[in-house]
């Protein structure tokens, strides 16, 4: 009896309303499996042998809870103290090969644990009266999570064919049910059942994939999935540009880095850094509300920090070059990254708003920091980082020092050492200058009142030279300052103030 992990009033509030309505009810799902790792969830799934529906409306007026019902799915839901439950009447599926959309039927709880899609999901507890709280484990599924194997229940070949999304779902449930202490593989039959398969996602929409993905990307070691994803074959259907940093060649006797395998090492630095200073409440999340900036304490994984640090380097397949003297050169991957990065987000149907931007400058940006490692750090470099990055400084200082990877360890640290200098160094220029949100004092109203003209070319011209003269230290961050200084500067663009 499993009782201790039925506490929430919830459970027995269904189990009455079943018994009442002449129906059994199970809790199914990814709440069993949680609970036995010890992290029971607040999304509760329950199947019903009956109407799922009715069952939840019931339900809904015992608790006064408002119930959604989704009558195209067959599924409705409603929240009560804190846990979000979603109710479905038990099933069987048969699939088209066209369409991973199912033909439905009514069925028995046993028919709806054998259409789903994993072993260790298709536990459940059942809420009758008789045998409340008892385990129904036909598949062996707590014998699988003890053992961490990510196994169907069925043919994987029917498993994966029928619903083809299942393939990188057993990729992102290895990935994420994986701790250092209890590593999830997939069993041997059931990788080569992916690779068999892994054409069939062609008649996935993107949006399904993605949301695999980026489920993949915040978990705490993201490399696994990939890894995954590349010796199944489905990467090269989702982010070939991705697979095409793999491989390394050599002239004369020198290579270069494994830029696919030096990728995935910073994606995992970047969650593990990331994860450290979310529990020293060290990331905030600045943003504008009613023009007014705020903070917010980061206390999730970003998710497009994460994409930041998937495609920093996607752009050294194309600018790769050897040099006889310096060796292989990737010189200017930055800026074809950046350029790469709308282009993957338009293929993916990933957002192109304010989303994009940021990872594209990230990606832009990130050989800025670990250029000023190695050069003499002045006050007029700092002052231009913190100007192009802004707001997201700090998150490009994160990818930055996840981007320091070496096989020696020496390096690794010196760097490491060097950076924090370069860190100080930028947070002494930012208390002394603010160029975090740093606006340029001089505006082009300013200037057209200033000289008597209208918009022209010598308004940006003019804006510019003053905004280089604040970045370059010549001239202080004031408004007094930039004007004086645009109208020393102003006749060498043809333009004398009128007052």
């Amino acid at each position: 009896m499993i009782e201790g992990f039925l506490e929430h009033p919830i459970f027995r509030i269904v189990s009455d309303a079943a018994r009442e309505s002449g129906v059994r009810a199970f809790v199914i799902g990814g709440y069993v499996r949680d609970c036995f790792l010890g992290c029971p969830s607040k999304d509760i799934d329950i199947v019903v042998e009956g109407s799922g529906i009715e069952l939840a409306q019931k339900v809904g007026d015992i608790v006064h809870s408002t119930v959604s019902v989704f009558r195209n799915f067959g599924t409705a839901m409603l929240r009560f103290r804190g846990v979000e439950i979603e109710f479905v009447g038990a099933r069987r599926e048969s699939y088209r090969r066209d369409s991973r959309k199912p033909i439905v039927e009514d069925g028995s709880l046993e028919d709806d644990q054998k259409r789903r899609d994993f072993t260790i999901n298709a536990m459940a507890f059942s809420l009758q009266k008789e045998d409340y709280g008892e385990l129904v484990d036909p598949f062996g599924g707590i014998r699988d999570l003890d053992r961490g194997i990510i196994r169907t229940p069925l043919d994987p070949d029917t498993t994966y064919s029928d619903d083809p999304l299942r393939m990188i779902r057993a990729i992102r449930f290895a990935t994420r049910l994986s701790t250092p202490e209890h590593k999830f593989t997939i069993v041997p039959e059931s990788l080569e059942s992916i690779r068999r398969n892994r054409e069939r996602i062609g008649i996935l929409s993107m949006e399904r994939i993605v949301e695999e993905l980026n489920k993949i990307l915040v978990c705490d070691n993201p490399s696994m999935g990939f890894r995954l994803l590349d010796e199944t074959g489905l990467l090269e259907y989702i982010l070939p540009q991705l697979t095409r940093l793999k491989g390394v060649e050599t002239v004369d006797g020198k290579g270069h880095k494994e830029n696919f395998s030096h990728t995935l090492e910073v994606l995992d630095n970047v969650a593990a850094f990331e994860k450290q200073a979310i529990a020293a409440g060290e990331l905030k999340d600045r943003f504008f509300e009613d023009g007014i900036l705020k903070e917010k304490v980061r206390t999730e994984p970003d998710l497009w920090l994460r994409w930041a640090a998937l495609l920093h380097d996607i752009g050294k397949p194309a600018t790769k070059r050897y040099d006889p003297q310096a060796g292989w050169t990737f010189h200017g991957h930055e800026v074809v990254g950046a350029k790469m990065t709308p282009k993957i987000f338009q293929r993916l149907k990933l957002p192109l708003n304010e989303k994009m931007k940021y990872v594209r400058k990230l990606v832009s940006l990130h050989l800025r920091p670990i250029a000023l490692v190695t050069d003499e750090v002045t006050d007029s470099a700092v002052r231009r980082l913190l100007f192009d990055a802004g707001n997201d400084i700090d998150d490009l200082m994160l990818l930055c020092n996840a981007d320091i990877t070496s096989k020696n360890p020496r390096k690794v640290e010196r760097l490491r050492h060097n950076f924090e200098l370069v860190r100080r160094k930028m947070q002494e220029v930012e208390e002394k200058d603010a160029l975090r949100n740093w606006k340029n004092p001089i505006t082009g109203e300013y200037i057209m009142e200033t000289f008597g003209i209208g918009p022209s070319r010598e308004i940006g011209l003019l804006k510019e030279a003053v905004k280089n003269a604040i970045l370059d230290g010549k001239i202080e961050n004031s408004f007094e300052a930039a004007d004086s200084y645009m109208r020393s500067v102003a006749p060498g663009f043809g333009l004398h103030p009128e007052r």
